[in-house]
């Protein structure tokens, strides 16, 4: 009953400042962030958003619809700055921590943003662009460097502003947060989502995994990622629950210290965490402390070897679920009340339809493999100012998604691969990850990966890179002949190269664009060792 209130209550919010703005009033003195040791409340947490809010409209001249884009690592400020720009009816653009600055000053001139919030870690790169952009009026510094052009010290601007609703009249078909994809092929694309959208998906997440207002989320993973957004920042606070802020990812022993000394009861993580965490020896009497009622796994296919060791020596659920930046982002989520089944991202949160739909259009069948589309509220607008992409993206209603999959006849989602991740040898489909799951099998793997490589003959070659357990010694031969006990001959990789560890972005997906760069410069007329 708690549970089904408390997410009752979202779908009556016209707007995410909104959505604030209730859960301060419903619980002023309840907990809303644990970060660096402090506890701040709703109350002044809400009153602390107000007074950015004000501070940008007033001081700054921040109108509606206006880009304010934020560049900061996991600070409490980073949640303020969301909040308060929401509340001015600004759409928000975060920022990857972890570009360079001509990858932000890109975005930043792409987004046409009007602020940039940053800090002083940030300010040798932010100075190298801050006075080139034409569309960049002010920069407000949480610190005290100078970031160039007409910088505002954080605490000046929002003294004197009052800390009251500022009464933003918006609605949920206004833009909210614009989300810029990795940029795996081509230039980053920002996905435009509302409010309504966010909401939908905040929602839908919530009911999924039944959440309630005595939750505790470990936020660990970067908050300018889409999936921490929603499900680690928005979904607890909508809700009355609480968020326990890691400011950087020390170790994974820091990691179970925080969620035994915060009671956390959800972890939402990468599957390299999980994969860690399976792997390290927790003592008992840790694991007994901890309260862990679920965890999640998002934005990489997480290993069915993993999810099996995790469970049994946590004894605690782990869910795999689904998601992109253009659905806000989560799209299914394996259930918590079972059966789950390893393998499956499981299936479509509330108000989310899926369906596989081959390259012609046509919708398929159970069990037939083709391309995922989605459908729902939590579905973005499009792409910023890029028309064409978006139209290539959409078939009627339906987001086609590029990646690969099937559905089972239980509704079961399977994802396969990127549809450009896809192999084609000798004019046959060859998945990825189908071969990356018999490498994980295998007791001495840590990580893998296979890409293909162009091959004038046979199309596209697999080629696997793999990083071995320490102290582990095998050599590509015997990982070639454990590949031969579980998949057809055409799929065996070609090559085996050995990695110290596989290249991966701040959220933990591996770069195969690197692995493709260096599967470019191989030769095929030697053996290769591990």
């Amino acid at each position: 009953m708690e549970s089904r209130d408390a997410v009752a209550g979202i779908g009556d919010c016209s707007s995410l400042g909104q959505m604030l703005e209730g859960s301060a009033r419903r619980h002023p003195r309840r907990s809303a962030i644990f970060i660096d040791g402090q506890a701040l409340n709703y109350r002044d947490l809400n009153a602390a958003a107000n007074r950015f809010a004000h501070a940008l409209r007033e001081k700054l001249g921040v109108a509606p619809s206006d880009r304010v884009a934020i560049l900061l690592g996991n600070d409490i400020r980073f949640i303020y700055a969301l909040f308060g720009a929401l509340k001015a009816g600004a759409a928000v653009v975060p920022l990857n921590s972890f570009l360079t600055a001509p990858e932000l000053n890109y975005i930043l001139t792409d987004s046409g943003a009007k602020v940039l919030i940053s800090s002083d870690q940030f300010a040798p790169a932010v100075r190298q662009f801050s006075e080139e952009i034409p569309s960049l009026r002010a920069l407000v510094t949480i610190g005290r460097e100078d970031l160039g052009g007409d910088t505002w010290l954080c605490e000046e601007l929002v003294r004197g502003v009052s800390d009251q609703d500022p009464g933003w009249p918006g609605g949920r078909d206004d833009l909210a947060v614009i989300i810029y994809t990795s940029g795996t092929t081509g230039k980053p694309k920002g996905a435009m989502l509302t409010h309504g959208n966010l909401l939908s998906n905040v929602a839908g997440s919530a009911r999924s995994i039944r959440m309630k207002k005595r939750d505790r989320v470990l936020l660990i993973l970067p908050m300018f990622h889409s999936f921490t957004l929603t499900a680690c920042i928005m979904m607890p606070l909508a809700v009355g629950g609480a968020i326990i802020a890691v400011e950087k990812l020390r170790s994974i022993p820091h990691v179970v210290k925080s969620m035994v000394l915060r009671r956390a009861t959800i972890l939402i993580g990468i599957p390299h965490i999980y994969d860690v965490m399976a792997e390290r020896s927790i003592p008992w009497w840790l694991r007994m402390l901890l309260r862990l009622r679920v965890c999640i796994s998002g934005s990489a296919p997480l290993p069915a070897a993993t999810l099996e060791k995790f469970e049994s020596r946590m004894k605690v659920p782990l869910l795999e679920g689904y998601g992109l930046s253009e659905t806000s982002p989560v799209v299914s989520i394996n259930p918590l009340d079972g059966p789950r089944k390893p393998g499956s991202v499981g299936k479509p949160i509330p108000e989310v339809s899926v369906k596989i739909v081959s390259g012609e259009g046509e919708d398929l069948q159970p069990g037939r493999v083709g391309e995922i589309a989605v459908r729902g509220p939590n579905v973005m607008r499009g792409y910023f100012n890029r028309p064409m992409e978006t139209k290539e993206t959409f078939r009627g209603d339906w987001l086609l998604t590029g990646d690969i999959g099937k559905i089972d006849d239980d509704g079961y989602i399977y994802i396969l691969d990127r549809k450009k991740d896809m192999i084609l040898f000798h004019g046959m489909n060859v998945y990825p990850r189908e071969i990356e799951e018999v490498l994980y099998r295998h007791p001495d793997v840590a990580e893998a990966a296979v890409v293909g490589r162009p091959d004038k003959r046979r199309g596209e070659l697999p080629v696997a890179f793999v990083a071995l357990k320490d102290g582990a010694r095998r050599d590509a031969s015997e990982l070639s002949r454990f590949c031969r006990k579980y998949l057809a001959g055409y799929k065996i990789p070609h090559r085996i190269i050995p990695l110290k560890k596989l290249p991966r972005t701040a959220t933990g997906k591996i770069l195969k664009r690197e692995l493709r760069k260096m599967a470019d410069e191989l030769t095929f007329d030697s053996k290769s060792d591990i």
